[in-house]
């Protein structure tokens, strides 16, 4: 199974915030979709990505002492971001986000955002495919 496998299947939006915008609204829109993270994006559209923010990035502002509703996220946000690719497969990149200690992946094509895997979309993806195999395999032996 591939990340396109796992995006049309769960869809392609993306929910975004732009740089200037405060860790209050962050949090705000991070609770009002019930999502860890947001990708970090220019005011035009979000096909560009400029980083992503996540419930960790707040977490450590927090613990520096920064205020919620005069940060912005560009000054929190991570920029070195960990992406994959509509052809990666699945067990690859399961690997990639556990060495990378990461639980969402941007999926980019031609270095254009096409949608973002969670480790739980990850985890979902194996599970179903090993639950299926199973399946067969049970039917096979029971004829």
């Amino acid at each position: 199974m591939k990340l396109a496998d796992i995006l049309a299947h769960k869809g392609y939006k993306v929910h975004s915030i732009g740089p200037s915008a405060a860790l209050a609204e962050v949090v705000q829109v991070l609770v009002r979709h019930n999502i860890g993270s947001l990708m970090v994006c220019g005011e035009d559209d979000c096909k560009r990505m400029l980083g992503i923010i996540t419930e960790r990035d707040i977490l450590r502002a927090c613990a520096a002492r920064r205020h919620l509703e005069t940060t912005e996220a560009g000054e929190v946000m991570t920029t070195d971001v960990v992406t994959g690719s509509p052809s990666d497969s699945v067990e690859d990149t399961m690997g990639v986000m556990t060495e990378n200690r990461i639980r969402h992946l941007p999926v980019l094509e031609n270095d254009e955002l096409v949608g973002l895997v969670s480790i739980g979309d990850i985890v979902k993806a194996q599970h179903d495919a090993l639950t299926m195999e199973n399946h067969y395999l049970k039917s096979y032996l029971h004829g």
